[in-house]
């Protein structure tokens, strides 16, 4: 879930950039330092997106650079177990897809893709169900569930788990096909009891 989080801090000013605009000069600076940073308990720091207001600088002895409190607000994404995310297909590998959920990936397991046997095609790459036909590749949008949730340190070594199994996720075309199975499934069951009564006569 993405929340705006409004933090105080202490930004340090160098020499060379007292003379540049404040405001601008200490969002850059906060924006290389914060972007990008996981914290267990927040979450992921999307972008610093505004410096509300700067206090008056402090001068330390021995340092020529200006010290001054900042109120800054930021986006952070933090998952959260069985949340619905919107993703893009980054990667398909034979065990699975990576999905880019925000500022971090989740793999989607090959059994949590489709309540279907799928196919691997290695040369596409891509998974095509055995019986529905559905497709799924790299740059695919989907629905998934999280399913697992481990926050490490940093976004490289921290893992999210996807499903696309449970109804109304995996890709908007899915759904079409879903119906049309339902429709023809239905048609069939209706055509059995006709004809078992023509067999009796």
């Amino acid at each position: 879930m993405f929340r705006l989080y409004s933090i105080k801090d202490t930004v340090r000013v160098p020499p060379s950039k007292l003379g540049e605009n404040l405001k601008a000069t200490i969002l850059k600076s906060i924006q290389e330092e914060y972007e990008g940073l996981l914290d267990e308990d927040l979450g992921i720091v999307v972008a610093v997106t505004e410096i509300e207001s700067v206090g008056e600088g402090k001068i330390v002895p021995g340092d020529g650079a200006v010290y001054y409190d900042a109120d800054i607000k930021m986006l952070i994404y933090k998952p959260e177990m069985h949340e619905v995310v919107e993703g893009v297909v980054s990667e398909i590998t034979e065990f699975g897809a990576f999905v880019k959920i925000g500022a971090i990936e989740g793999l989607v397991h090959v059994s949590q893709i489709m309540d279907d046997y799928i196919n691997y095609d290695a040369k596409a790459p891509c998974f095509v169900g055995k019986e529905s036909l559905k497709k799924l590749q790299v740059n695919d949008t989907v629905l998934a569930r999280i399913v697992t949730i481990s926050l490490k340190g940093n976004i490289s070594s921290s893992k999210i788990g996807l499903t696309m199994r449970q109804e109304g996720l995996g890709k908007k075309d899915w759904k079409k096909i879903d119906e049309k199975a339902k429709k023809k499934k239905g048609e069939e069951i209706k055509k059995k009891p006709a004809e078992k009564k023509e067999g009796k006569k």
